[in-house]
């Protein structure tokens, strides 16, 4: 007797879904209000269902496989790094030293060039 009772419990509570569907359509303007509540005439108002009754109604709708626009957008991820920033630009000054060594050959011939010629038309000047 109590095998069939706890098994008639057990149907009865999978079969029981969530009504969802009429959640939904009860609370739609509520929700496109916000996620936490709502400027209304200078106060602030709480949404009408709870926190916790969204966050099951949003559950039920996600399992379904239904679309939930309600939640708000996602912002950026923030990027700031973090540790002392001398440590940070001293590596990026390495870098740029070792990219320059490699264009010193060119830089000391462009030198010794110009300077070569600025002798040249001092000269020029002078006689």
């Amino acid at each position: 007797m109590a095998g069939k009772a706890a098994k008639s419990v057990v149907k009865m509570v999978t079969e029981y879904q969530y009504p969802w569907r009429e959640k939904l359509a009860k609370y739609k303007d509520e929700l496109s209000k916000g996620v936490w509540g709502y400027w209304e005439l200078g106060a602030w108002k709480p949404l009408g269902i709870s926190a916790r009754r969204r966050a099951r109604l949003r559950k039920e709708v996600l399992l379904a496989g239904d679309d939930w626009p309600y939640d708000p957008e996602r912002k950026e991820m923030r990027n700031k790094r973090k540790g002392h920033k001398c440590d940070r630009v001293s590596a990026e000054k390495r870098a740029n030293t070792a990219e320059l060594m490699k264009k010193m050959p060119e830089m000391l011939l462009d030198y010794k060039k110009r300077r070569w010629e600025k002798k040249m038309k001092e000269e020029d000047a002078k006689n």
